[in-house]
Order: structure tokens, then sequence, then C-alpha cells
């Protein structure tokens, strides 16, 4: 686990009129990176933005983007979406028939050059078939909604997946998205997430400095509450 908290506000819950505008407001906000969703209305039920899009991204941003891939074939856009600038790229297990081709995906990813590659699982599937490949990943992100659109509930099952991951060892990053806001925040952390994505929380908050404020400071106490309990 990290020293502290990473708050990636996602921009699939931004404003695409001026979404510039609303990527500085979240920097200036507070924000450690930006988050982006990319659907292909296969893998997902919806389409949202591709490499064009987070190449202009790019080119107003000041933090890293974390792009989260849910599409078919991660492996042949990897390029583009390395081009485009992604620092975080990650793609979902249940592509992947075996832990083989999952470490596939991954030493594509490393191949065109991806800073931090990450792997991410369903609510509905089991934490047993990322363990196989921890060590080719820098990042697991455990959802907390099934993917597709935003704005969903928060299911508190899926954190006992990620106390798991810590309670095995893993030391690389473990993010958590879907319907995060600041009363299920505080519980993600203290299971041991450490890169927390939020959208409609943040983009839709009337002050989202304090929002991430507020978001920051519930994490870390949640943190410290939990270390000093062990």
């Amino acid at each position: 686990m990290t020293d502290s908290v990473k708050l990636a506000p996602s921009i699939l819950a931004a404003d695409f009129a001026r979404l510039g505008d609303q990527v500085a407001e979240a920097e200036r906000a507070g924000a450690d990176r930006i988050h982006v969703d990319v659907m292909d209305g296969h893998f997902v039920p919806n389409i949202t933005m591709g490499p064009p899009v987070v190449k202009s991204i790019k080119r107003v941003a000041k933090v890293p983007l974390d792009v989260h891939l849910m599409i078919t074939d991660p492996v042949k856009y990897a390029p583009d979406f390395a081009k485009a600038g992604a620092h975080v790229l990650t793609f979902h297990i249940e592509l992947c028939a075996d832990a083989a081709a999952a470490r596939l995906v991954a030493a594509a990813f490393r191949a065109v050059k991806i800073a931090k590659v990450g792997v991410a699982l369903n609510p509905d599937t089991p934490l047993e078939r990322v363990l196989p490949v921890l060590d080719a990943v820098d990042l697991v992100l455990v959802m907390s909604v099934f993917p597709g659109f935003g704005g969903q509930k928060f299911m508190p099952e899926v954190l006992a997946k990620t106390r798991a991951l810590r309670e095995r060892g893993y030391a690389g990053y473990v993010e958590k998205d879907g319907g995060l806001n600041g009363d299920t925040i505080p519980a993600c952390a203290a299971a041991g997430a450490d890169v927390l994505v939020s959208g409609s929380a943040l983009f839709g908050a009337s002050d989202m400095k304090a929002a991430i404020t507020r978001f920051r400071a519930g994490a870390e106490s949640a943190r410290r509450e939990t270390t000093h309990a062990r």
C-alpha cells in the first residue's frame, strides 16, 4: 500500500461540452489522477471515448491519465492509447481465457511503454482470477459496480476482495471504482484501497475542491484507524 491515497475524478461524469475546463477544475481541486473510462459497446453496453479524446485531454492535463479499458480487444488499441498519453492502462481479466492470456495482455502494454499496467475485475468475478498475474501488473482495479454506466450504487460486498489482496501481501496499487463518495470512501480505504475513483460525487459537487479535501481526509483517517487496530 502506498503512503497516501490518490483521488481520481472520473471524467465520465464531466460536462463534455467543456471537458478541458473540467479537467483543469479537477486538478485545481486537488485531483491526483484523471480517470478515463473507455467503453466500446461490446464488452459493456455503452460507448464513450477513444484515443483522440485521450490525446486531447493529455494536452491540457498536468496529472497522470488513468485509462480504464472496458473493451474487447485491449491489445489492439494499446499502442494508440500509449501514444495518446495514457499513464495507467487497465484491462479486464474477464476478457482473458486464463492467466497466460492475461500475462500476454500485460506484456503487450509494457511493450508499448505504458508506465503502469492494471488489471480490473467485475463485482461477480472471483479474486482468484487475478491472483496468478499480480506479479505482472502494478494495479488491481476492484470494481464496486458493474461497468458500463456512471451513477450506480456502491456494492459493499466487494470490499472483501480488496482486503484479501492486502492480506495476501499485494503491495501494488488497489483501485476502487463505482459508487464512491464521502460515505463509501472510508470503507474502501480501510480495506486497503489507495486509488479512489469518483465521478458523479465530484463533478456534481457544488465545490469540488471541498469534496476532494473531505474525501481525502475521510480516507486517510480510515487508513490510520485500521493501522492502529492491527
